[in-house]
């Protein structure tokens, strides 16, 4: 079993920046992959960005690429979502999940966190 925990939502105006952290206990975090996803109200659960195990292989949604950077720190047991250049279609619930495949499908993804609440005002 993996827990996880988000934190680092909130309340920013279009244009500014947030950092979500997840962090991680139970198995070997270095052994799986990391995924932040995305669910806003009325809508299905989005992909966003994942890391493979080693922190060097990652993808992104192309809705987010150039504004948002995942990273990870095995050491700590904790990936990061770096947000910049947020705007108000950003607005959603930010899950991380854990699986054993950097992968963008999220029903490949083994652990999930509770949520993050990220809020983008106009």
């Amino acid at each position: 079993q993996v827990q996880l925990v988000e934190s680092g939502g909130g309340l920013v105006q279009a244009g500014g920046s947030l950092r979500l952290s997840c962090a991680a206990s139970g198995r070997t975090f270095s052994d799986y992959a990391m995924g932040w996803f995305r669910q806003a109200p009325g809508k299905e659960r989005q992909f966003v960005a994942t890391i493979h195990w080693n922190g060097i292989i990652t993808y992104y949604a192309d809705s987010v690429k150039g504004r948002f950077t995942i990273s990870r720190d095995n050491a700590k047991n904790t990936v990061y979502l770096q947000m910049n250049s947020l705007k108000p279609e950003d607005t959603a619930v930010y899950y991380c999940a854990a699986g054993a495949f950097a992968v963008l499908s999220s029903t490949l993804y083994d652990y999930w966190g509770q949520g993050t609440q990220v809020t983008v005002s106009s």
